[in-house]
């Protein structure tokens, strides 16, 4: 009876030439791409169902695509390569608007999404923040899903060896010092599957529930439940970089923690304030 699972998927959907190079198509790359495309929709449902002008969804999706590459990227450097910082300034000021195949940190695209929501709805005026926040992370929940099923894809990001019978063999693995192939962690499908549930549970607090609930709210649970998650499943994967073998908690881990306590925080603020405003139109 197999014990494991071979995962022997190419990272490389196709190859196409542009201007004299072949570029490589990943997987990763084509989720990435495609969570905008299904974020965008879903808000766009969003929007109408609670009488929202639908156009507004567009300048809402640029400034949070903008504001998750960069973020995602300039995350990537100052928390995993810091050093390039400072030794090679040109290549990482390059990369943040290069196309984004590797080096992506979602710790930064949290902080950045953040940021942007915050000058949108400065700039507009109206709605509030913790509006548009519990209705976007509808959106990033089911776009991690899509990105974390990209790792699967990228045989990237997987875990420690495992006996489980639900173990993958990453033939195409990324990190070849940890040769000779052996049944690990999928712990980009145990994020996937967990940031599935987390759609289910935000979208169905938004359908059902959100005359009732204070602003908030569903942000606040999102950033407990998700980077709570994480905290825990960081101990099955390895560490994604050399600084981090000798670390107990490593770096995911420690950014992970004052998000989990800013989740605690904007949902004890959503409950003493309780305002449950609506997008005036």
């Amino acid at each position: 009876m197999l014990a494991y699972i071979i995962w022997d998927i190419y990272p490389d959907l196709i190859t196409i030439d542009f201007l004299g190079k072949t570029l490589p198509i990943h997987w990763y790359s084509l989720l990435f791409a495609f969570s905008f495309l299904v974020g965008k929709s879903l808000i766009t449902f969003i929007f109408q169902t609670e009488k929202v002008d639908a156009s507004k969804a567009d300048s809402l999706l640029i400034y949070v695509a903008v504001a998750t590459v960069i973020g995602a990227r300039l995350g990537h450097y100052l928390f995993y390569e810091w050093e390039l910082l400072f030794s090679q300034p040109k290549e990482w000021l390059l990369s943040l608007v290069s196309l984004p195949f590797f080096g992506l940190a979602s710790h930064g695209a949290i902080i950045s999404i953040i940021l942007a929501l915050i000058l949108y709805s400065r700039k507009a005026g109206n709605p509030s923040f913790l509006w548009l926040a519990d209705r976007i992370v509808i959106a990033v929940a089911l776009g991690g899903a899509l990105i974390r099923t990209g790792n699967l894809f990228n045989s990237e990001i997987y875990g420690k060896p495992t006996d489980m019978p639900w173990g993958f063999v990453f033939v195409h693995e990324t990190d070849f010092r940890l040769l000779p192939l052996v049944p690990r962690h999928p712990t980009q499908l145990y994020e996937a599957f967990f940031c599935l549930f987390l759609f289910a549970l935000t979208f169905y607090l938004w359908k059902q529930k959100r005359q009732a609930l204070p602003e908030g709210t569903i942000l606040g649970l999102f950033l407990m439940l998700l980077f709570g998650f994480r905290f825990m499943v960081e101990f099955l994967k390895n560490p994604q970089e050399d600084f981090e073998n000798e670390m107990i908690v490593n770096m995911g881990q420690w950014l992970s923690l004052p998000a989990i306590l800013m989740g605690i925080f904007v949902l004890v603020y959503s409950q003493k304030r309780r305002v449950t405003a609506v997008w005036d139109k």
